[in-house]
């Protein structure tokens, strides 16, 4: 794929894949940020732990995702805010839901958003919190400073995973392969915290 400057669609890309998968969890917008990141450390022409020259692309493809992040995580938030009774209803037949939202008004409330980053590495947990937490009514300076560390944490996570991978192993499919790996162990590990967590 080359640099990322021979390919600025990738950041469109980039930022569609991760502003919708707030809505399709399904999407695989972590696995497009890591080919992205070793798209852009195999445009350097730099041998494996050498250091590049192409640190805006990094950058930009990280505030990019970290951007794309926080927005999806915000139309969720008010689409559930402004989805009434029908959401409410929806969210109470849902055990999953209805306890993802206890937890998290609690742990808002208490200042402890801890938990929406942790979120936002679990499979579907950034989609469960942003609606919980519109649902919930929580207030907006509850969730967005949180939504806005987890966007961010997760995209440096992400990026770094292809960049890095590149950097030892190449830029081949091992590379990414591996990382992706990294990604998903990392949701894992989040998802089993958040199920871990005390009510």
């Amino acid at each position: 794929m080359g640099s990322l400057e021979a390919g600025p669609w990738m950041y469109a890309m980039v930022a569609l894949s991760v502003l919708l998968d707030v809505f399709l969890p399904v999407l695989p917008s972590g696995v497009l940020v890591i080919t992205a990141a070793t798209a852009a450390a195999a445009g350097t022409g730099a041998a494996p732990g050498h250091v590049p020259h192409v640190v805006p692309d990094i950058l930009a493809l990280t505030f990019c995702a970290a951007a794309a992040s926080v927005l999806g995580d915000f139309a969720a938030y008010r689409l559930a805010w402004r989805g009434g009774a029908r959401l409410d209803r929806a969210i109470a037949r849902s055990r999953r839901l209805s306890s993802a939202q206890e937890r998290l008004g609690e742990a808002l409330s208490r200042g402890g958003g801890a938990l929406v980053v942790l979120a936002r590495f679990a499979p579907a947990g950034r989609s469960i919190v942003s609606l919980g937490a519109g649902a919930a009514h929580r207030r907006v300076r509850e969730f967005l400073p949180w939504s806005a560390l987890a966007g961010l944490s997760w995209a440096v996570y992400s990026v770094a995973l292809g960049y890095l991978g590149a950097q030892w192993l190449g830029a081949t499919w091992l590379a990414t392969a591996v990382s992706v790996v990294a990604l998903f162990g990392a949701g894992a590990g989040a998802g089993l915290l958040m199920r871990r967590r005390p009510a």
